[in-house]
């Protein structure tokens, strides 16, 4: 996740509680409950990590539900200033592979396009990728689409998600962070976080013991990663979510 991109700290000194307004249940397990019963999903990714630092409680949710749930990591990770190695692309491939399992994830796919460009690459081309990865994916799982940390990487898997999802009508499921979170994170850390909010959002409580077994599995990122550990600690159990249900575009009319 790019957190880990700018050795920052994540801090979130907010009462989650306070701002979240349908926490525990409601609207939030509900939609949860829409996209388990939609069948198979797939998370469409930028870095190895980003499953578990960032939608590590929601994918566990759906898994324990039952859910198929597949990754599509679109970079190996290798340019991450962490956990500077000779092969790290390999290191970052094998934490993936242990945290997905620890995640419940059916299936991963790696791809090779260049960690930090990720955006400098044509869409089509992603797109094609995302596309390729489709199975029989009823909802993909993403950041929101400003990449939450406001990385570009981020920013161009959700994009080429969505677009993937509209040409399909296949619903996307996006994961933030709500305002508070984002403000206390950028004025104690100068991070870019940016708050998933508006139409649609609602906020669920999660269990995050198995989002922080799959961190651990990261060991080359979450070793020295203030920023996670504070993030995760003033998220406390609350996670922000909202559902996009398929769309008939221009794509898909006749």
């Amino acid at each position: 996740m790019a957190e880990h991109r700018k050795a920052t700290a994540e801090h979130l000194g907010a009462d989650v509680t306070t701002e979240a307004g349908e926490v525990s249940g409601g609207g939030g397990a509900s939609v949860l409950d829409v996209v388990a019963g939609r069948g198979p999903a797939l998370a469409v990714l930028a870095h190895p990590d980003d499953e578990s630092f960032g939608l590590g409680a929601v994918l566990a949710a759906l898994t324990t539900a039952g859910t198929d749930v597949r990754v599509v990591c679109l970079t190996y990770g290798e340019a991450s200033t962490l956990g500077s190695v000779a092969d790290l692309a390999t290191v970052r491939r094998d934490e993936l592979t242990a945290a997905a399992e620890r995640l419940g994830v059916s299936a991963i796919v790696l791809n090779n396009f260049p960690d930090g460009h990720l955006g400098e690459i044509a869409p089509a081309a992603v797109d094609e990728v995302v596309q390729n990865d489709l199975g029989d994916a009823a909802t993909l799982v993403v950041f929101e689409p400003s990449g939450v940390t406001g990385h570009p990487d981020h920013q161009a898997a959700t994009a080429a998600a969505h677009r993937v999802a509209d040409r399909h009508q296949l619903a996307v499921l996006e994961w933030g962070v709500i305002p508070s979170v984002a403000a206390q994170l950028n004025t104690e850390y100068g991070t870019a976080f940016v708050a998933l909010e508006g139409d649609g959002t609602v906020d669920i409580a999660v269990d995050r013991a198995v989002q922080r077994a799959a961190i651990k599995c990261h060991e080359s990122q979450a070793r020295d990663n203030p920023v996670l550990t504070r993030r995760l600690e003033l998220q406390g159990t609350v996670e922000r979510i909202r559902l996009r249900p398929p769309t008939r575009s221009a794509h898909t009319m006749t």
